[in-house]
């Protein structure tokens, strides 16, 4: 039958998929970029001093951490099709009206209602992957979906001060919010919550996703477990507290990162347009090739899944602990290379970050383990800018922010060292299996 299967050549719709997974989080990141692209201009515009710009920009991240874990229970109870689609509706809507801001109130405002849209979108995009991708393809497709995160950034950074340059910043947000109602139209006809509905599914393509998936990747099957006891397990909070420092250096590249080139390091609004954006189009590349050959170590045999989770996950971290050289770099130039090290290195744990859910997950909490982890991490989101802003305004320079942040990757380094330990899916054994098995709600 397997022959059977193979010579009848697989179908690659999951492919497809993956490609709109990736193109959800890339208008995510335009979408929430578009705010840092236009920070000097919004400060300048509305007379607002360096801790009430930190507070805008982490407004954000206020309900988008919140709502994480909802997310991913409404996401595992209802379906990725319905929730991913509705989350990338609200955030385009709310991206559209940015514009029409008064002040640091209404921003902040603003900011809190598009977090709300945006949180449904990684632990959707976790629970896709553990039902659409065999085990040995999940860093792959964590790797592409989350990469659009950079090239969202990239084209964001430079296109919006372009925009700048010709336009009022707040036509700028009404054009980007147009991106997320097209696509949410396309996703419609796309995309079905089991590869086994998807009528462009073949039996080998089918087969091939089945065969490699483990055992929380059910199509329908909803589980009962609460979720308050995930945190009693260590994996969950390394992947929690480890995240929650990458955020932490992550989030600074499209929120401080234009007002550092700008201020601290001379730069022109066009010049920092593209220097700024070429952190994150470097490292899109990258994640996208440490996923790509993490699968590759893991497919071979040579080291197992937990040990191929780590290895990738140290060498990432070590580079992004680059981003404290950055600080006492003597020109621009050796700053930005640096601070690019520092990103592809955030990309490459972030590789790893987020198959970590579908490796350790109990059947069909995919999307939930996702959501506690992302929650916890974009805490960094939230502190972030805020510390960052605190220390620039005290100190008058970005030097000790940079330095804070590097400290940050070396804890995070001891974390996933010493504090993960295999990764295994986690089991419920106090629960009985027909508890485990319950139909769906529909809606």
């Amino acid at each position: 039958m397997r022959e059977t299967l193979q010579a009848q050549g697989r179908t690659r719709v999951r492919w497809v998929v993956a490609g709109m997974m990736w193109a959800a989080i890339a208008i995510n990141y335009i979408d929430r970029t578009v705010l840092s692209a236009a920070a000097p201009r919004i400060q300048s515009d509305f007379h607002l001093s360096a801790v009430q710009m930190g507070i805008v920009m982490s407004a954000f991240f206020w309900s988008y951490a919140l709502l994480q874990l909802p997310a991913g229970m409404l996401a595992d109870r209802f379906g990725q099709k319905k929730i991913l689609g509705l989350a990338v509706l609200w955030w385009s809507l709310a991206t559209a009206v940015t514009g029409v801001a008064t002040g640091f109130k209404s921003l902040v405002a603003l900011r809190v209602a598009l977090g709300v849209g945006e949180a449904g979108a990684y632990p959707s995009n976790a629970g896709i992957a553990s039902r659409w991708f065999p085990r040995k393809e999940r860093a792959t497709v964590a790797g592409i979906f989350d990469s659009g995160s950079k090239l969202g950034g990239a084209v964001a950074l430079p296109l919006i001060a372009f925009m700048l340059a010709l336009f009022d910043w707040k036509i700028t947000f009404a054009i980007t919010g147009v991106l997320g109602i097209v696509w949410c139209i396309v996703w419609q006809f796309v995309f079905r919550d089991s590869p086994g509905e998807h009528p462009r599914v073949n039996a080998a393509e089918l087969a091939h996703i089945r065969d490699g998936q483990t055992p929380n990747a059910g199509d329908t099957a909803r589980n009962t477990v609460p979720w308050r006891k995930l945190f009693a397990h260590r994996n969950i909070w390394a992947m929690c507290i480890g995240f929650f420092m990458i955020n932490y250096n992550s989030y600074f590249f499209i929120t401080w990162l234009p007002t550092y080139l700008v201020k601290e390091r001379g730069m022109g609004l066009m010049e920092m347009g593209v220097m700024a954006s070429l952190p994150l189009l470097i490292s899109m590349f990258v994640e996208v090739l440490a996923g790509w050959a993490s699968d590759r170590v893991y497919a071979s045999g040579r080291l197992s899944l937990t040990a191929t989770r780590k290895l990738f996950l140290i060498v990432g971290l070590l580079m992004a602990s680059s981003i404290g050289l950055a600080a006492f770099a003597h020109s621009a130039a050796m700053a930005v290379v640096l601070l690019c090290i520092a990103k592809s290195g955030m990309t490459v744990a972030a590789s790893q970050v987020w198959s970590l859910p579908a490796d350790v997950a109990p059947k069909n909490m995919v999307s939930m383990v996702a959501g506690v982890q992302n929650s916890v991490s974009n805490m960094g989101g939230v502190v972030g800018p805020i510390v960052t802003g605190a220390i620039v305004g005290a100190t008058g320079s970005f030097v000790y922010a940079l330095l804070f942040s590097a400290a940050l990757i070396v804890l995070a380094i001891i974390n996933y060292l010493f504090l993960l330990g295999k990764v295994e899916p986690i089991q419920f054994d106090e629960y009985p299996m027909e508890l485990m098995h319950h139909e769906p709600r529909k809606v």
